[in-house]
């Protein structure tokens, strides 16, 4: 008489092991597909996002990436988006072609300690960009920006010096500068072996924002933001809780 019941409890067991298994092996092999997919984007470089333009302006920027920043620019309207990393522009014109629709009065500031951005500077929509020649992390630069931004609703992108170190002390110097509810966007944190590019022992930006995220509780990994599956700031979008 116990026979039938014993039955239907091996049978249950038995079912819900395949079910865990396949959802296992289904995990795995996502896991395995966007792994691939980042290694294969990122050393095919020349002939994915190195090609990349704005405008006619090279920003290497991962489209993925580009998609998520344009939402946390509408939904956030900052008056001001700090750009640390201004390379040859593309990217702040693009920031700036955003902010301009929900914000007609923000600005972007971006960074550099080289000014190849010439062919930037030549767009109308350059007068909405500040272009500074310096160190990110220099104190004069950074007391400079503060001070101008001051009460103002900021967004800071980060995609200058990779190392952790310089990552850690932009993070450190242009938190403050950020409001609840907004973000720190740090970029290229898939290098360093996440999943790709290892450099010596520097762990690179995914370093910097482990330690920053372990001592600063106002600040959070925003994983909504990874929602494309294939991003290139894994754990890089860093929102502001409290």
């Amino acid at each position: 008489m116990l026979l039938q019941p014993r039955v239907s409890i091996l049978r249950t067991i038995l079912i819900s092991a395949v079910v865990a298994l396949a959802v296992y092996i289904h995990g795995q092999l996502d896991t395995t597909v966007t792994t691939r997919f980042a290694k294969l984007a990122y050393y095919s470089s020349e002939q994915t996002w190195s090609l990349n333009k704005w405008l006619g302006v090279p920003a290497w920027q991962n489209p993925n990436d580009v998609w998520i920043i344009q939402e946390i620019i509408t939904e956030t309207r900052p008056d001001y988006i700090i750009e640390a990393g201004t390379l040859m522009g593309g990217s702040a014109l693009l920031w700036a072609t955003v902010l301009g629709q929900v914000n007609p009065n923000g600005k972007v500031i971006t960074i550099d300690i080289e000014n190849m951005s010439n062919a930037a500077r030549k767009y109308k929509l350059s007068q909405k960009i500040q272009y500074i020649i310096g160190s990110s992390t220099d104190s004069s630069v950074v007391s400079k920006i503060a001070a101008e931004v001051q009460s103002k609703k900021v967004l800071v992108i980060l995609d200058s010096n990779h190392t952790t170190a310089h990552v850690l002390k932009e993070l450190k110097s242009y938190s403050p500068l950020v409001k609840k509810g907004d973000y720190i966007v740090v970029q290229d944190s898939n290098i360093g072996g996440n999943p790709v590019y290892v450099e010596g022992n520097d762990p690179g930006p995914m370093g910097a924002i482990k330690q920053f995220l372990k001592a600063n509780s106002s600040f959070q990994s925003d994983l909504s933001r990874e929602r494309l599956l294939y991003t290139t700031n894994p754990r890089g979008y860093l929102k502001r809780i409290n």
